[in-house]
């Protein structure tokens, strides 16, 4: 190139996003958003697909630089981030469609030591792009834009897709999609989510196995949430404002109650402490709800195809029965209210009220009218008809479950507390 030529401003901060030091590469990263949204903000601005594949290169070698899991991390979120600096809904997707491209053209260069970070940018991106739908109230519009980019650029079989990036995206597509939705999505649109593997299940083994298998496993997780919705409406109903400040009261005082004493083992046991936590992380939180009879009719529709082969065939008739027998009632937990079932068939989410905070109290008052922690530890069960939740909850996809230990009795002491 003749001297004195000016370089685009692209390949300038590709230049710099790919230099030796750090500060150089932080300062790059700021000044790009920066152009990413005063230029995107122009009528007639906006990037071209090659100006975002130079763009996403120099992204890519800045990673890729970026030494130590902490700072790996925050290097992610910022570049996923920069999803929200184009002001278009197009240039959003023609971004996320170059990141994609990248990925596929880069993956076999990269080394086994370096695999985790750009797992980890994946994640975040996908993250991002879901959550720029969610600002956009899941248009639908939007939501099929989206599963057309990610259906041409990995899932479909003609793709240039290496296998590492496809296995990687099934595995954490249902996660991302539930953290970022579960608690507003309806049956119908995550069935449109889910739609596209339905047309490609057929002719992969990898796209059963993370989608389908792991939305039946789940779908006990999910009729208790829908179970824990219910209850919430029922105790915000039977709360008047008038308790709100005994019922504050009350709780403290349920709360001392409920302290293990002073030299108790459960007291002096901080590992068992930070299990119960663990396992209490792992099964909080909204579950995607789906209407198991439309995914088992569309998956049927697709695996009764001639083109389908046989094995396929087999394996996707095999969840279809599993999907058929939810809809119909046949749940892995052996009792499920009957309201909570038929409104698993709706198909439909309501929205969800904020929870007080006297729900859990007025279940807790007879306890104490009849007194002291014996009462409540011998008192019979106040909904006979449904079965204590004591089994072990499924696995959520994604999370390793914690054992927990048994816990002392209230009272128990440490050996040795009582000498003087």
């Amino acid at each position: 190139m003749a001297p004195g030529v000016r370089l685009p401003p692209e390949i300038q901060l590709a230049q710099r996003l790919a230099g030796n030091e750090q500060v150089t590469r932080d300062r790059a990263v700021r000044k790009l958003r920066k152009y990413i949204t005063a230029r995107t903000q122009q009528a007639a601005g906006g990037f071209t697909h090659d100006e975002l594949l130079k763009i996403w290169k120099g992204l890519f070698y800045c990673m890729w630089m970026q030494d130590k899991p902490l700072l790996q991390e925050e290097l992610g979120r910022t570049i996923s981030q920069l999803t929200h600096a184009f002001q278009t809904t197009e240039a959003q997707h023609l971004f996320l469609r170059a990141f994609w491209q990248t990925m596929i053209r880069e993956w076999v260069g990269i080394d086994r030591l370096r695999l985790d970070k750009f797992y980890m940018l994946m994640r975040m991106v996908l993250s991002e792009s879901l959550k720029a739908l969610k600002t956009q109230g899941w248009e639908e519009r939007q939501v099929e834009q989206l599963l057309e980019l990610l259906t041409t650029e990995i899932l479909n079989p003609d793709s240039q897709a290496p296998n590492g990036v496809k296995s990687h995206f099934l595995e954490i597509f249902l996660e991302e999609l539930t953290k970022v939705g579960a608690a507003e999505l309806t049956a119908d649109q995550n069935l449109q989510f889910i739609n596209p593997f339905c047309q490609i299940a057929a002719h992969t083994e990898d796209i059963t196995r993370n989608i389908f298998e792991t939305i039946v496993e789940q779908a006990p997780l999910a009729i208790e949430d829908l179970m824990n919705e219910l209850d919430a409406q029922n105790g915000e109903e039977d709360v008047s404002d008038g308790d709100e400040e005994s019922s504050e009261g009350e709780q403290e005082q349920d709360s001392a109650r409920r302290r293990p004493p002073a030299g108790s083992m459960h007291g002096t046991d901080p590992e068992a402490d930070g299990e119960q936590v663990q396992d209490d992380e792992d099964s909080a939180g909204p579950v995607l709800q789906f209407d198991y009879e439309a995914v088992a009719n569309r998956l049927f529709e697709l695996a009764s195809g001639q083109s389908t082969p046989s094995q396929n065939r087999k394996r996707l008739y095999k969840v279809i029965r599993k999907l058929q027998g939810l809809a119909g009632g046949t749940f892995p937990e052996d009792d499920v209210p009957e309201k909570a079932y038929k409104k698993l068939l709706e198909g439909r989410r309501e929205p969800k009220k904020k929870k007080k905070k006297k729900k859990r109290l007025l279940k807790l008052q007879p306890q104490n009218e009849r007194g002291g922690g014996e009462a409540e530890t011998s008192s019979p069960d106040p909904n006979p008809g449904i079965e204590k939740r004591s089994r072990r909850r499924p696995k959520r996809a994604g999370q390793r479950r914690v054992p927990k230990k048994r816990k002392p009795l209230p009272g128990a002491r440490a050996e040795g507390t009582g000498v003087q």
